[in-house]
């Protein structure tokens, strides 16, 4: 709104001809996302807990998680707020990259909400049924997927002759066609994004200072692709508009590390599925629009390891327990990070140890835009 608002005046307002220029906008968004999580952020943990909307820890977890019992959770919507407020206020919202992942931000967000509220004041344990919230998911994969068919013009002119195809890394000039089949490898990539987030979600810090980092890095991305002299010089492609998702990503970054203020151990405050499955939605849609799904599995790593890790041990214990009469377990316990929790490592120490991880794919993925 303030990019609407101000730049048909910079002829006239002083400062107002900086809201023409992307990089002072980012920067922007991230320093107004981090300050309303500090203006915002002791109002809601206030109000959560007014409401006595807190955690139920799982009995059959980690015993240090006990103490958890009854911490705030919906914190995620903290970061909703945090970062629609500054990609509203400082995005072109004539950009239909921008439209889109609002869309999926909020919209999963959403559904992430209704589960917290099924799970936290109505007490229902179980939350969202498991398959109400994948029809969730899957609809707002298929509409992005289908409207990018069917209106890829209004993403520009490059984004229309590429819009099914997708960038191959360490390969030069070579894309890989999806075709009919893209509808499909955007469900497989949105919703994945969300429930890996979402499973990764289960330490104090471990999820938001993860995603920051992921934010960090397609704000890179973002700003890259859309502009036509980093994009030719690194041999990928370059999309008109792309780069105002910077600004979306900033304000992410800015948000995510204001939450992680509350969210860092001993947590004062718990993003729930409200957050993440927002954060992840967010991830995979960039992922997507930019066609950097394949930069997404290194990126999102840490993500597809919690997942894996779930899928493995599940797998493994139900065959185990068909073949042998009795269930098996590849890891001490499922998602990831618990396995090294029950190996006697300290909750800080696997999310510190993570985040070191995750700094490293955020290199990789960087360089593997100019090894190519």
């Amino acid at each position: 709104m303030l990019y609407h608002l101000l730049v048909p005046l910079r002829d006239h307002l002083i400062g107002a001809n900086l809201f023409r220029y992307l990089t002072f906008r980012s920067a922007l968004a991230a320093v107004l996302g981090l300050v309303l999580s500090f203006v915002f952020g002791p109002w809601l943990i206030r109000k959560l807990k007014e409401h006595q909307i807190g955690e139920e820890i799982r009995t059959d977890g980690p015993q240090t998680h006990l103490s958890k019992k009854g911490t705030p959770t919906m914190g995620g919507l903290m970061i909703l707020f945090c970062v629609a407020v500054p990609t509203l206020l400082l995005a072109n919202l004539t950009n239909f990259y921008v439209l889109l992942t609002l869309l999926s931000f909020l919209w999963m967000g959403a559904i992430g909400f209704y589960d917290d509220y099924l799970k936290v004041v109505k007490k229902k344990k179980a939350g969202l049924v498991a398959r109400s919230k994948l029809i969730g998911q899957v609809g707002l994969s298929l509409i992005i997927g289908l409207f990018l068919l069917n209106y890829s013009h209004l993403f520009g002119q490059n984004f229309h002759h590429h819009v099914t195809q997708t960038t191959l890394p360490f390969v030069k000039q070579a894309m890989l066609d999806f075709g009919w089949l893209f509808p499909v490898m955007v469900v497989i990539v949105i919703t994945g994004t969300s429930n890996g987030v979402n499973l990764t979600d289960g330490l104090d810090g471990l999820a938001i200072g993860v995603t920051s980092i992921s934010a960090a890095a397609f704000a890179v991305m973002c700003y890259v692709t859309g502009n036509v002299r980093f994009s030719e010089y690194l041999n990928i492609i370059y999309l008109d508009g792309a780069g105002e998702l910077t600004i979306f990503c900033s304000a992410l970054l800015g948000a995510g590390l204001g939450f992680l203020w509350y969210n860092g151990f001993p947590a004062s405050v718990f993003m729930g599925d409200t957050g993440a499955l927002a954060l992840g939605g967010a991830l995979g849609t960039l992922a997507v629009l930019i066609k950097k799904e394949f930069f997404l599995l290194v990126i999102g790593g840490i993500f597809v390891a919690e997942a894996l890790s779930v899928m493995m041990q599940r797998g493994y214990f139900k065959y185990t327990k068909r073949r042998y009469g009795e269930g098996r377990r590849i890891f001490r316990m499922a998602p990831l990070h618990h396995h090294f929790e029950q190996l006697g490592w300290h909750e800080s120490k696997v999310v510190v140890r993570f985040w070191v991880v995750q700094v490293l794919l955020v290199l990789i993925s960087l360089t593997m835009f100019k090894v190519r």
